[in-house]
């Protein structure tokens, strides 16, 4: 049997397979607001096969985005587009769904990439003033973000915590916290971002606080019974950044509170990182991690072909496997997995005669 297409639980949440679709930002929302380009999106992956939807980056308040035209969850009207989106979805999909809850911090107020990416200034149209832990540009030359003071940090808090009560109000199955990709609470943990000198900088317990306060709130607000995880960077990929012993030292601690699992990447928190990008670069990572606990492990990064995966998860580099751009490329990424490996994957009835006929047993419908 394959391994990648056996069951897996995390928390209360049943999977039916070890794929999981990342979060993946669509620069497509409207002040905050999801659009009918999320419809088609979300709903063409959650007709995937995969075990789990991750919905994109979603700011928890509006100078949290990492563009102006990202997916927000701050407000009513936020929570009532996204739940217009799902309701469509769900008609059509019983994919579980989860979200993925962030503050772009210093990376903030930047333009869609096929604009270029850069910094929007505060002065320029549609641009603001970013925050951080300390007031240290991401770039040289770009405008630097105002330290956050303890009323700063109380606003994010609450901010996530509220996302999360709208997630829940939602139905969504999980919650994901974005600690990658050198955003606001990979921000706190880094030394390259966090030169503050009181309790939320300096040491590594000091600089695990903040996320792990973050993490303490929205467990609390979102419902126990549903999972609430966390996706970091296992390492910065620069001197004197953060690196895999501080991701397993932090990811010890998230397990002691209760974390459902942990997601780990790499990178993002400065243009001087050297990454050694090829198949799997990061699956190293997500070993030594889980070899350090007893968490789910989420992989992810040029994971494209179908032994590959497999082999991630029968020889226990992780438990699941997250894919973003491959399954972009290939929506039906899964089925063609399961084709190639002899495992089923959930198919709508409106494709069921799409089944080949060299694979009888494909579809699970």
């Amino acid at each position: 049997m394959s391994a990648l297409f056996t069951p897996y639980r995390v928390g209360s949440l049943e999977l039916r397979n070890r794929i999981v679709i990342a979060p993946m930002c669509q620069y497509s929302a409207d002040e905050g607001r999801a659009t009918d380009w999320h419809v088609i999106h979300l709903g063409n992956l959650a007709l995937s096969g995969a075990a789990l939807l991750m919905i994109e980056a979603t700011a928890v308040l509006p100078e949290g985005r990492i563009s102006p035209d990202d997916l927000g969850l701050w407000s009513d009207e936020t929570e009532e587009a996204l739940g217009r989106v799902l309701e469509i979805v769900r008609c059509y999909s019983d994919m579980p769904l989860g979200i993925q809850l962030a503050h772009a911090g210093r990376k903030a107020s930047t333009h869609a990439p096929w604009k270029g990416r850069g910094q929007i200034r505060p002065d320029e149209d549609r641009g603001w003033q970013t925050v951080a832990p300390s007031a240290i540009p991401f770039a040289e030359g770009e405008n630097p973000p105002v330290a956050l003071d303890q009323d700063g940090l109380a606003k994010v808090r609450d901010a996530f915590a509220d996302a999360a009560r709208r997630s829940a109000r939602l139905g969504l199955d999980a919650v994901q916290l974005h600690a990658a990709h050198g955003y606001l609470l990979h921000q706190f943990l880094s030394p390259l971002a966090n030169r503050r000198d009181d309790e939320y900088g300096g040491s590594l317990e000091n600089r695990t606080r903040f996320p792990l306060e973050v993490y303490d709130a929205v467990r609390q607000a979102f419902p126990a019974e549903k999972p609430v995880s966390m996706r970091v960077s296992g390492t910065d990929w620069a001197e004197g950044g953060w690196d895999i012993d501080q991701t397993i030292a932090f990811a010890k601690a998230l397990e002691a509170r209760g974390c459902s699992a942990i997601h780990v990447s790499s990178g993002g928190m400065t243009p001087a990182q050297q990454i050694p990008v090829g198949p799997s670069y990061q699956v190293p990572l997500a070993r030594a991690v889980k070899s350090a606990t007893s968490m789910p492990i989420i992989t992810v990064g040029l994971i494209t072909s179908y032994d590959q995966a497999e082999a991630i998860v029968g020889t226990g580099d992780a438990d699941l496997v997250a894919l973003a751009r491959a399954i972009i490329y290939d929506p039906h990424w899964p089925w063609h997995a399961a084709a190639h490996l002899g495992g089923t994957v959930r198919a709508p009835k409106q494709y069921l005669r799409s089944q080949p006929g060299r694979h009888p047993h494909l579809f699970d419908d």
